[in-house]
């Protein structure tokens, strides 16, 4: 099959073993964690590499049998956030070529680099040691910046570049969806042929239907509430502020919805998000719903499940989603996503069949969305049914399938 039997995995700026929903773990984290943990099941050793952010951490952790995290130091444990990143490109990649000089020459079979501070060293890395380099994007300066929430910053031109190099040092590049693929041919010149749609995936096993009751006595919420969520990053890209705003317009226009309704919301600031981090608290106190919303910091996915399992409707407003691994659990767990028609939304939910997809951010049309199912159980019955069928065809099994593919073409 031509499959590698060691890959040097680079994530620069987040560690695999990092809780996802708070400062810049996300989606990507749980993306790197579950397919090298099916690579080595597969028996191909997978390095982690990424930058220590705590002295407290050893320098190498198994993350599962086969798997290894390398913590290199690049700069201050401390203080620096993703933006800083750059200037510590230099000492992460001089970290990373000296393990692999600690060894025969061969180590590595491959490379395959996540986001594009990754994808610069891996880079050097291609060069230096003769091998592939497979590059996955997971967001995209000029996508984001095509499509930014208001108010937010735009990605600096800097990250454009870097993003523009990659792609053409990259031997393969791994998108998310078919729109995702075009979007790096049309915007960054990618050579088609050098492009693989590969879908990530979600774990059917942990996520997965339950009593919804049973959930909701554990996780402290009222069994005759409706319960509206939200799980990831606090920051203006996640736009959890349309969630707020369309509560609002819920109990305005049904007051006495006020007595059940439930927002839950899980994660921690990210991004622009950590200038401001009391602004959803703020903002529940002036749109007065503030007694109705309860903020929980990011759970382990065991914990996540059960929220899922608990609430009604999972609400995914984003402005940009290269795809949203959220509304995948979610479905997963039989709870219906409405969704903001972006991105790889519109591949993770199926419109009218697990969830439903809103053209725009106003709140009133999220509001309208939420009404439309609650108050129809027959057809929210349907969703959860179809979020459980949809979500099926998105095994992490699946996904490592195809990345294998890539990699045997290497």
């Amino acid at each position: 099959m031509g499959l590698p039997r060691r890959v040097a995995t680079l994530s620069v700026h987040t560690s695999p073993l990092d809780q996802p929903g708070c400062g810049d773990a996300g989606g990507m984290n749980v993306y790197v964690t579950e397919v090298a943990r099916r690579l080595a099941e597969h028996g191909i050793e997978v390095e982690i590499f990424t930058r220590a952010t705590t002295s407290d951490i050893p320098a190498t952790v198994e993350l599962a049998p086969g798997v290894t995290v390398r913590h290199i130091t690049a700069g201050p444990y401390e203080g620096l956030d993703k933006n800083d990143l750059p200037a510590q490109l230099c000492a992460f990649t001089s970290g990373v070529l000296r393990e692999e000089a600690a060894h025969e020459p061969g180590w590595y079979d491959l490379v395959h680099s996540h986001y594009w501070l990754s994808g610069q060293v891996g880079w050097l890395a291609k060069e230096r040691w003769g091998v592939p380099l497979v590059h996955t994007m997971h967001t995209m300066a000029k996508v984001k910046n095509l499509l930014l929430a208001e108010g937010d910053a735009p990605e600096p031109a800097m990250r454009a570049i870097g993003e523009a190099q990659v792609v053409e040092a990259a031997d393969r590049l791994i998108a998310s969806t078919v729109d995702e693929a075009a979007q790096l041919v049309d915007l960054y010149d990618a050579d088609p042929a050098r492009v693989e749609v590969v879908a990530p995936g979600v774990d059917l096993t942990r996520f997965a239907p339950g009593r919804r009751i049973e959930s909701r006595s554990r996780l402290g919420l009222p069994a005759d509430s409706v319960v509206l969520l939200f799980v990831g990053r606090i920051q203006p890209l996640k736009a959890p502020d349309v969630l707020l705003h369309a509560a609002a317009a819920l109990i305005e226009s049904d007051p006495g919805l006020r007595e059940r309704l439930v927002v839950v919301v899980v994660g921690g600031p990210s991004g622009t998000g950590l200038e401001a981090p009391e602004h959803l608290a703020k903002l529940a106190v002036t749109l007065g719903i503030s007694d109705l919303v309860r903020f929980e910091p990011p759970a382990a996915q065991e914990t996540l499940a059960d929220y899922y399992r608990a609430a009604d409707l999972t609400m995914v407003p984003s402005y940009n989603e290269s795809f949203g691994l959220v509304a995948l659990e979610s479905q997963a767990c039989g709870t219906p996503v409405i969704a903001a028609r972006v991105g790889g939304l519109a591949t993770a939910v199926a419109d009218g069949v697990s969830g439903l997809l809103i053209d725009g951010h106003d709140p009133r049309d999220y509001a309208k969305a939420v009404r439309d199912v609650i108050g129809a159980p027959a057809r929210q019955a349907a969703l959860a049914q179809g979020a459980v069928a949809h979500a099926a065809a998105f095994g992490w099994d699946a996904t490592v399938d195809r990345v294998l593919e890539v990699y045997s073409q290497l």
